[in-house]
């Protein structure tokens, strides 16, 4: 059986999720962040020594990266439902916001994050510098690149319900954390209202209900 390894405020929410729509029995362990560095426990970075979410084992096999695992997974036990097949007219759509989860739209948001901690941390006599240097770097490719990811986002949802057609798939479930993360920091606006209909709809869901009720918490977002 698979055992999930679920660290709170974290990606892992999306493996949660995944279990949860394909029905299918799981064994959920929960870790709490530490308090002082806000990282993962010990116990986790012990199945996980990068101390990274999410992480699943099977007996003695233990897989990290969110992409990884969901294709793991969906070839234990999906029938086609959550990843159309080759011909399915939905395949480029759920090809393209697959991998753009990870490749594009986290990378963006995990240097917003850092950059927000080291303007931050830095020494006082640094800060002004700082600030300057990493606001330029935010204004003239973070921020753009965001946008640009959030009105393909807005008008990809404007045609169909959910990213990949008309039915709930795993591209949708590696973009939860996504675009939670991108309301969070004000990137999905008033004016996305398709991307609003599809948070919406998302926490609708009867899988994601109780992936979250397993989890929890409030939120699957983490700000460092």
């Amino acid at each position: 059986m698979i055992t999930v390894h679920h660290l709170e405020y974290s990606q892992s929410f999306r493996v949660l999720w995944l279990m949860e729509a394909l029905g299918v029995p799981y064994t959920l362990k929960l870790y709490a962040r530490d308090k002082t560095t806000n990282l993962a426990p010990a116990d986790y970075k012990a199945i996980s020594p990068l101390g990274t979410s999410p992480v699943i084992t099977i007996g003695d096999m233990a897989l990290s990266e969110t992409n990884a695992i969901i294709d793991y997974i969906l070839d234990m036990h999906d029938d086609g439902r959550l990843r159309p097949e080759k011909g399915n007219a939905a395949r480029e759509d759920y090809l393209f916001w697959y991998h753009a989860s990870q490749g594009s739209l986290m990378p963006m948001l995990t240097f917003e994050a850092v950059f927000g901690v080291l303007k931050k941390r830095v020494p006082a006599l640094l800060r002004p510098l700082i600030k300057t240097v990493l606001g330029k770097a935010e204004d003239s490719f973070v921020k753009p690149r965001l946008k640009l990811l959030m009105d393909k986002a807005e008008a990809d949802l404007s045609r169909h319900k959910w990213f990949a057609g008309d039915s709930l798939t795993a591209a949708d479930i590696v973009m939860s954390y996504c675009m939670e993360s991108a309301k969070s920091r004000g990137y999905v606006t008033e004016a996305h209202i398709n991307c609003q209909r599809w948070l919406d709809q998302m926490h609708s869901d009867p899988a994601y209900q109780a992936a979250m009720a397993k989890d929890g918490k409030s939120t699957m977002v983490f700000s460092l």
